[in-house]
C-alpha cells in the first residue's frame, strides 16, 4: 500500500500534539492525514476519546492506518471494539503505562488496564528504554499481547519533541517501510517479519 491510498488518522496524546511535535509535522507532510481532535486535550475522558477515534476510523472512506502516541496509543486499542471500517494497520510510539499507580497525571490510568487481545490489524509498537512513561518490559509485554512487532528505539525518552524527536525522520522512514507491507485489502493479514 502506497500512503496516499489510505486514511492516515493522526492521535495524539495528553495535551495533544505542539507545532513542534512529529505527529503535526506528519500530518503537514502526508497530503492524506488527519488529526483526530479531542475536546479536552489536556482533562482527556475514556469515553469521549475513545468515541472520537471510533468516529474518525469509521467516517473514512479508505483503508485507516492508524499513527498513536502515548494516551493516543491506549485511546485507539480501546476504540478498536468501535470500528466497524477498515484498518489496515497501526502504527503505535511511546504507549504509557496506564496500569501504572505511579502516572502522572493519575486520572490518565481510567485509560487502563490495557486490554490483552490480539489486535485485528497489524500494528508496530516504537518504545524506548528509558520512557519516564513506561518501562520497556511492559510495553514489550503488552506489545507481544497485541500481536505486534515491536521496534526498541533505544534511550530515546518519550519520544517526543521534549525529547529531541520534532521532525523524527528515522520515525518516518520506518512508518513508510510499514505502510509498504500493509494491503488494502481487509484480507488477508501481511506478513511483516520479511
Amino acid at each position: 500500500m502506497r500512503v496516499s491510498q489510505a486514511d492516515i488518522l493522526i492521535v495524539p496524546g495528553y495535551k495533544g500534539a505542539g507545532p513542534e511535535h512529529w505527529q503535526t509535522r506528519w500530518e503537514r507532510r502526508l497530503s492524506t492525514a488527519r488529526r483526530v481532535e479531542q475536546a479536552e486535550w489536556s482533562k482527556p475522558v475514556r469515553e469521549d476519546w475513545v468515541k472520537a477515534v471510533a468516529e474518525a476510523v469509521n467516517a473514512s472512506t479508505r483503508p485507516v492506518v492508524i499513527v498513536a502516541h502515548s494516551l493516543g496509543v491506549a485511546t485507539t486499542v480501546l476504540a478498536v471494539p468501535h470500528f466497524r471500517h477498515h484498518v489496515a494497520g497501526a502504527f503505535l510510539v511511546a504507549p504509557p503505562d496506564v496500569a501504572n499507580p505511579k502516572l502522572r497525571p493519575k486520572h490518565l490510568m481510567t485509560f487502563g488496564p490495557y486490554p490483552r487481545e490480539p489486535l485485528p490489524f497489524p500494528s508496530f509498537v516504537i518504545a524506548s528504554q528509558n520512557d519516564p512513561f513506561c518501562d520497556y518490559a511492559v510495553a514489550e509485554d503488552i506489545a507481544h499481547a497485541w500481536g505486534a512487532l515491536i521496534l526498541d528505539a533505544g534511550n530515546s525518552g518519550h519520544i517526543d519533541a521534549e525529547s529531541g524527536h520534532g521532525p523524527w525522520p528515522e520515525g518516518l522512514l520506518t512508518f513508510g517501510k510499514f505502510v509498504s507491507r500493509l494491503s488494502t485489502d481487509p484480507l488477508p493479514r501481511p506478513d511483516l517479519t520479511t
